[in-house]
Formats: structure tokens, sequence, C-alpha cells
């Protein structure tokens, strides 16, 4: 775990070192939870959302994108149910004086069940050997069972206080577990108590007659009271979708593990509307669908695994999360949810409005279901970070910080450099770039030695560099150098548009979903 943390501290200072992510305000000493994306993580996590973007609206001709407003009419999170439900269980340490959600804490517990059962596999497998059968010892190892149980047994409390929100039962786990808090080390805990994490503020030119309206929690509201106008106007027929990429707002008072969860975030959501009775079957479709997404990018598929939710949301009749392993565990990166017709509902509800689908095939109106996929961008993002960068140890005992990035995704694709400065080397090196770059990001690289600028775009995840050297002024070839393999080979210059963009485009990964 601790060779985990220490990861995890050099992917976020790689990614502040090398213009990914930088603390907001970090001249004022930074603010909690809110960080800025650098000039190569604007392009990788803009890379992230068009591929997200293209897969739902290319690949399926029954979805199509809107943009809505953060400020929204404050009744929608009434009829939502976000005014009155949106809370997460918060405790104080009396003697640090901090604040906790108190989930997190017993889920923090959980997991130490869980890393004590991995301890004990990893030493029985370099034990046994080529020989170990991993579900087997899983099965019958005594000590294993005894903590497993235990595991299970706190786990099954827990999911039972959170179903009934019964705060004096999380509170009296954490006494039972004897759960400590991380900076005093003691325990001597408040009462539990719910905290709205919505971000409220007013609108309007004076105090009398301003209103009160929130930063959106979610972006999935504002699909929500457009689903009729998106219908009407694109002339939709159930099953269709409305896909939106957008910021988010939640006032998180535990917000940790860097932009994993932070106060301000995006969100790539779609909201696809089904018939009643029909949802469970697109939700298995939707289910399979976003992993297939996820797995084309080659990250590993065995760092995927669903969760099916055992307590569900007052909306939902099924969810699952995609959860990615993070050098801190398991977490989930996109959410699949069956949310019923409880949304559109409620809206109906509350604006009096009828909001109902008029279905030509059955001749009948009714409220539809929705499959909601929402993925975290910055979560995302984080996972492909997390999962690319490697110090990988070369000949001579030397080391290269290098992120793996898929192609597609890469901020740069090309990096361009002269050998020397002189002797027309550079002019020539501007003129291929000023070729390339209307195909695909390329840089001009010519400070430092030829190997330090490989270093520099190894640890962006440049896929390729191009060297031009005096043999270029020759006969018009290059040297190609591949990031992953550092192999070199002599290329001519009319070749590198083809080399490069075959492997660098979006097309590639999207054709892989078909």
């Amino acid at each position: 775990m601790a060779q985990n943390e220490d990861q995890f501290k050099k992917i976020v200072s790689h990614a502040k070192e090398y213009g990914f992510v930088f603390p907001s305000s970090d001249i004022y000493d930074g603010l909690s939870a809110v960080y800025d994306y650098g000039q190569n993580g604007v392009e990788l996590k803009n890379n992230i959302k068009r591929y997200w973007w293209e897969a739902m609206t290319l690949l399926h001709e029954n979805i199509v994108g809107i943009d809505s407003a953060i400020f929204m009419h404050p009744t929608i999170w009434k009829a939502s149910g976000h005014v009155d439900a949106f809370n997460d269980p918060l405790i104080d340490n009396r003697d640090s004086k901090k604040r906790y959600r108190a989930d997190v804490l017993i889920e923090d517990e959980i997991a130490k069940f869980d890393d004590k059962i991995e301890k004990e596999v990893a030493k029985a497998r370099k034990r046994f050997g080529d020989s170990f059968d991993e579900a087997l010892f899983r099965q019958t190892n005594p000590r294993v069972a005894d903590i497993a149980a235990r595991r299970d047994a706190l786990h099954e409390r827990f999911a039972n206080a959170m179903e009934a929100n019964n705060l004096e039962e999380l509170r009296q786990i954490i006494i039972d577990q004897e759960i400590v808090d991380p900076i005093s080390g003691t325990k001597n805990w408040t009462e539990v108590r719910q905290f709205n994490l919505m971000f409220r503020t007013e609108m309007g030119s004076t105090a009398d007659g301003a209103m009160t309206v929130y930063l959106r929690p979610e972006t999935a509201q504002g699909i929500f009271v457009n689903y009729l106008n998106v219908q009407k106007t694109g002339r939709m027929r159930i099953p269709f979708g409305i896909a939106q990429i957008g910021k988010a707002f939640r006032n998180e008072i535990v917000a940790r593990q860097f932009i994993f969860r932070m106060r301000e975030f995006e969100q790539m959501e779609m909201q696809f509307f089904v018939r009643p009775g029909e949802e469970l079957k697109w939700f298995n479709t939707w289910k399979e669908t976003r992993l297939r997404w996820h797995k084309a990018l080659g990250l590993g598929d065995r760092k995927y695994r669903y969760h099916d939710h055992e307590k569900l949301a007052h909306y939902a009749n099924a969810a699952t999360d995609i959860e990615f392993e993070m050098p801190f565990g398991f977490k989930e990166v996109e959410g699949i949810h069956s949310r019923t017709n409880f949304d559109l509902s409620q809206h109906e509800k509350f604006s009096g409005k009828k909001i109902q689908y008029f279905d030509p095939e059955l001749n009948e109106s009714y409220t539809p279901y929705v499959i909601e996929t929402s993925i975290g961008v910055d979560r995302m993002f984080l996972s492909v970070l997390c999962s690319c960068f490697e110090e990988q140890p070369l000949e001579g005992g030397e080391t290269r910080a290098v992120l793996h990035l898929p192609p597609a995704l890469a901020p740069v694709k090309c990096a361009v450099m002269p050998l020397v400065r002189k002797d027309g080397l550079p002019e020539k090196a501007r003129e291929i770039v000023n070729d390339l770059k209307f195909d695909f990001p390329t840089h001009y690289e010519e400070k430092d030695s030829i190997g330090k600028r490989y270093r520099r775009q190894d640890a962006i995840g440049t896929p390729y560099c191009v060297t031009v050297d005096h043999q270029t002024l020759e006969d018009n070839t290059v040297t190609l150098r591949e990031r992953d393999s550092m192999e070199q080979k002599r290329v001519s210059v009319d070749e590198l548009r083809g080399l490069i963009h075959g492997n660098v485009s979006l097309n590639a990964l999207l054709r892989k979903l078909g």
C-alpha cells in the first residue's frame, strides 16, 4: 500500500511538472479541492471528451447532444430531490477539529480487510509459485475465511445503516470498529449529521428581490427538462438518447485523492429514453457498451470491474459502477443507472406541464423510462494518467519517466526536432511541422540535446518524434522514433503523414467499437 501511495505522489508531481494539472490559485497557496488543467492537461482532457462525444453521437444515429445552462430554475432541484435529500453524513473529531464523511471512514475500514486478504493471497502466490490455485486458496484458507467473515459482517451492518439513513448507527460503527482520526489519532467523535452538498447563490439585482438558485450538482436534470424540446424538434422516436458534457458543482467536505473528488468537476452524461418494461434490457446493453468503450483504450482489461449497487437510489431499479484500479484501490469512474420514469414524472408534477411521449407504434402516450450513463471527465483523466505513467529503467542504470498514453488521446502526436540549430536544419524541421500540423498536433522542439528532448516528449506522452539531420537535406529522409519501444527507423518525409496519422487518429479507436 505504501508503494502505491508513493507511486501516486509521483503521478501528482509529474502532472504539475509537465503542465497537466496545477493547484488552482497556486500563487495564493491554492484553493482546497479545486484544480486547473495546464497546456498538456487540457489537450488530454479534450481528447477524452471528444472520444466520448463521438462514440455517442457518431456511432449511434439515435443519440444527439445538447449543452444546458449551469443555472436552472430552483424548483428543478426540489423536483429532483436534491434540495431535501442530496446530503452527506458528516462527523467531526473534537481533538483535530477536522470534519469527515462517516460513510467514507467506514468504507476505508472495510478496505483494510480487503487489503489484508490480498496480502495473504500475495504471500501464498509467492510461496506456491506456478502451482498456486488462487480461487481454491480464497475458499479454503482459514485466515482468509476469518478476515472475509469479519469484513462481510461489517459491510452488511454498514449497508443496513445507509439504507435506513441511521446516523446513530453509523457513529456506533465508527466507535465499535475503534476508527481513529488520521490526524489526532484519537476516537473523540461528535454525532453524525447531514450536510447538503449544493452550492447556493442569489440571482437578482436587489437583496429583497433576489431568488435563491443553485450551481447544478449534476448535468442530468438539464437533459430531462429539455427532453421534450429535443424529441419534438429532432423528431426523435423512442428509443433515443441525449448526450451532454458539462460542469457540475458539489460542496464536498471530504475532497481528496487529487482530482478524483473535487468541488468543481465535469461530467459526460447520456440519458437514453426507452419504453416502460424494456429498461432492464437496455440497462444491460449499455452496461456492456460502456465497458467496451473503456477497454478499447488498451489500459488493461484486468483494471476494470463492475460493482453492482446494493443500496439503490430512490429513483433507480438497477445500478452498477464501472470501477478502475487506481493506485489507491478500485474506484468508480462511471455509473450506469436505470432511473425508471422518476425524473420525468417529477418534472411533470412540479411544472404542471405534460411531458409524455406519444408512441405511434403503440398508439398511446406514456412517460418514458431512462437509462443513464454518467462518467466523470476528471476521474477518467486520472485513470488514464495513473495507468500510463511509468518510471522505466534503462541500460546504464538510468530511468525515464514516460506516459504510455493511447496515441489518440496524447496532447501532442508528433514532435519535430532539428539535430542542431544551424546548417538549415531548423528551417527544414519547421517546414515539416507546417505540413503536418493540419492533420494532427505537431510541435517544434530545438532546445537541449536530442536525448533530453526525447525524454521531455516521453514525459508528456508524445507517440512519435521526428529528427531532422544533415542526411535529410540530401535525401529527404528523417529518423522516426516511437515512444514506447524507443525504436528508430529511417523514413521519407513524404511517408510521415501516412505512418503517423493511422496510429494517432481517433478513427482507429472508434472503429474498435464498431
